[in-house]
């Protein structure tokens, strides 16, 4: 499964008490109709419009697409894509955020050890970040951890994404796993921290 990484709180604008308290969403499973949406969020928070990302976007949203198509048309047994949905948009196009979880292995190579939920591919809209989007879909993410039968979830995140990793600590998430210095050496990138978050019984 190819995951991209997001900080939700990098270049949010600031947003005033009154319009938070407003603003309501709802979390739901994605549907085929979700795709390109669920496609241009993920390309966008990751990937932008400037630069080298510029001429290279529309392939990059394909690409995206595409992965998400044949998961989502071809499922796992424990896999589900969840998306945001901004409740007061007068339009249509009121997919705000989203993220996938599904079940890994601890050798993924031989599908064999002990299995567990990982979360990846979390975005959000840029107009819509700090405004609790990210908060909500990884709690959405623990229920339907709970009732697949587990106790335990995973994630990764960058070693240099502070605020992001921020936002997982306040949520209980805990550093599980540091990624191989050596990969940073050859490779000339931030490692990868594994973070890990034990469930309560019951999640309301």
């Amino acid at each position: 499964m190819r995951s991209w990484f997001f900080d939700p709180y990098h270049q949010e604008p600031n947003i005033s008490a009154a319009e938070q308290a407003s603003w309501q969403f709802q979390v739901r499973a994605a549907t085929p109709d979700d795709l390109i949406g669920i496609a241009h969020i993920i390309a966008e928070s990751f990937h932008g419009h400037d630069g080298f990302w510029g001429w290279a976007f529309p392939l990059l949203r394909l690409g995206i697409y595409e992965d998400l198509k044949y998961r989502l048309l071809s499922p796992a047994p424990h896999h589900v894509c969840l998306v945001a949905i901004d409740t007061n948009a007068a339009s249509t196009d009121n997919l705000v955020g989203t993220v996938e979880l599904g079940v890994r292995f601890s050798d993924s190579w031989i599908q064999a050890g002990t299995s567990f939920p990982y979360l990846s591919n979390l975005a959000v809209h840029p107009k819509y970040r700090r405004r609790g989007v990210a908060s909500e879909l990884l709690i959405s993410c623990e229920k339907f951890s709970h009732e697949w039968g587990f106790q335990d979830l995973y994630l990764h995140v960058l070693e240099n994404n502070h605020q992001a990793r921020q936002l997982y600590f306040k949520l209980g998430y805990k550093v599980h796993k540091l990624e191989s210095k050596w990969n940073t050496f050859f490779f000339g990138r931030y490692r990868q921290v594994l973070l890990h978050k034990h469930l309560s019984m019951k999640v309301d």
